[in-house]
């Protein structure tokens, strides 16, 4: 009896043993994490960074060149139109003279006097001449009352009378021109003789064209600035527009009226506005990476500009999302469980508690959800993220 009970033991440790084998080399259950198909709101949005702008900025430069005295006005600062002054400026000092230049200036005033003198002996002796003229012509014309000269002497005295006049006008413009060169080289010399007075009186006013803030000062302290110097930015802060360059692309797909969702601008809600411009012309930017892309300006407006937006200024950063595409209870499956297969798109769907590689069509999708177009229904489970664990057949488990 004691053999046939250690025989009775032996059999069943090893059919024990034989059943853990079994077990341990059976296929075991890929634990995956499963997403159920539904339906929900589907959006596909283009999304960029974006900077604020003034939507109406001026910039005031320089008129003239001259010296520039230093601008009061701080960023922020409201001005009038019209009204406010912005900038002031004073004709520049001359560069004083040195004693070469400044002999060679009393020379040229010397001669510039000479020829002055020259030209008002040329007026005296044109007037002397004219009224000769005019009294033989009176003479003569008398003289012709009696048939004592003759049609062609009166005409041409006439004509020598007109002519002498003619010549008094031009000594009279040569005169002019010889006191302007007078009073140019006097100029020149005062520059030497007293140089902080050498400036003419008189300086230029600029005010605001419109009324607003102050944005930028370019130039504050005071300064000799050439003509067309950038010198104060000023806009209405309140008129806020928002400026985003789109890859050439993503531009085509977007129209005006379009909407547009904003964050990443600081505040905790997020911003609503619209497409009001896509430029007609794209540039070239470089990418952080190096590459050369083609970008287009597209310019948006706050829907509600007065409300959490007005917190915004000039120069902002700000995160767009241009809704191209939305539609509600849409059918839809997440793109991380998408994968290729030659051309098609497919997912692995579980069916039984196995993965089953199943081929869809997708229609419109963003970069978290894509559109179901066939292939599935509403309630089919599958795998994201499927690894390279998961085939054909694979049983799986819920992670």
């Amino acid at each position: 009896m004691k053999i046939q009970r250690g025989r009775l033991m032996l059999w069943g440790s090893a059919a024990l043993l034989l059943a853990l084998i079994v077990w341990s080399f059976r296929p075991q259950p890929v634990p995956v994490d499963l997403v159920t198909v539904s339906r929900g709101n589907l959006r596909v949005t283009i999304d960029e960074e974006g900077m604020t702008r003034v939507r109406e900025r001026y910039v005031v430069s320089a008129p003239v060149a001259g010296r520039m005295q230093r601008v009061e006005l701080e960023p922020g600062d409201k001005v009038v139109a019209n009204r406010t002054v912005l900038a002031s400026f004073m004709p520049a000092t001359p560069t004083p003279l040195d004693p070469r230049a400044r002999a060679e200036a009393e020379a040229r005033l010397k001669s510039a006097q000479a020829a002055r003198d020259q030209a008002r002996v040329a007026v005296q002796r044109a007037r002397t001449e004219l009224a000769f003229s005019q009294s033989e012509l009176a003479r003569y014309r008398e003289i012709a009352k009696f048939g004592g000269t003759t049609e062609e002497r009166l005409a041409a005295l006439e004509l020598d009378a007109r002519t002498r006049e003619v010549q008094i006008k031009a000594a009279e413009l040569g005169l002019q021109t010889a006191e302007h060169e007078v009073e140019a080289v006097r100029a020149v010399l005062r520059q030497f003789t007293n140089p902080s007075n050498a400036a003419e009186p008189g300086g230029l006013t600029l005010r605001s064209p419109v009324g607003g803030t102050v944005l930028r000062v370019h130039q504050e302290s005071e300064a000799l600035v050439p003509a067309g110097t950038p010198l104060i930015e000023v806009g209405n802060p309140d008129e806020l527009e928002i400026v985003a360059d789109l890859l050439s692309t993503d531009a085509v797909k977007v129209q005006p009226g379009f909407a547009v969702l904003i964050e990443g601008w600081g505040g905790e809600t997020t911003l609503h506005g619209r497409v009001r411009l896509v430029e007609p012309a794209g540039f070239t930017k470089i990418s952080a990476l190096g590459v050369e892309e083609q970008r287009v300006n597209v310019i948006i407006d706050f829907d509600d500009p007065g409300g959490p937006a007005k917190k915004l200024g000039d120069g902002y950063r700000v995160e767009i999302s241009v809704i191209i595409w939305e539609r509600p209870a849409v059918l839809k499956v997440p793109t991380s469980a998408l994968f290729r297969v030659g051309d098609a798109w497919a997912v692995f769907a579980v069916r039984e508690g196995k993965a089953a590689q199943t081929e869809i069509r997708i229609g419109q999708r963003n970069a978290i959800e894509a559109e179901l177009v066939s292939g599935l229904n509403e309630g089919d489970q599958v795998i994201v993220h499927p690894g390279d664990t998961i085939a054909n057949g694979v049983i799986v488990v819920s992670r």
